[in-house]
């Protein structure tokens, strides 16, 4: 495994209509470093974003999706998705509040 350091596991937010809907609930989704678990998401999240406390870590992995050019193919990267809960005496997360 990869050296990984906290700031390397999130890539970016996932903004989609179900993901802003769930936000109300102090659920937020993120891209996430495909080698990370769920440990390393929760501790990047705390230190990241200062007055966050995780609840609760659930993963999903994508594979590559099957592309074509010509008569060549190949595959997408894989990725990995992360949902976080944060905890009710928690902060909320500065990066979706202008969304």
């Amino acid at each position: 495994m990869a050296n990984i350091q906290y700031y390397d596991v999130i890539l970016k937010p996932v903004v989609t209509e179900k993901s802003m809907n769930v936000m109300s609930e102090k659920e937020y989704t993120f891209l996430v470093h495909p080698e990370s678990n769920k440990t390393m998401i929760k501790e990047a999240v705390e230190k990241m974003f200062p007055g966050t406390k995780v609840e609760r870590v659930n993963t999903m992995n994508y594979d590559g999706k099957k592309k074509r050019r010509g008569m060549k193919f190949g595959r997408t990267a894989k990725t990995k998705k992360a949902i976080i809960k944060l905890t009710e005496d928690s902060k909320e997360i500065e990066i979706f509040s202008g969304l």
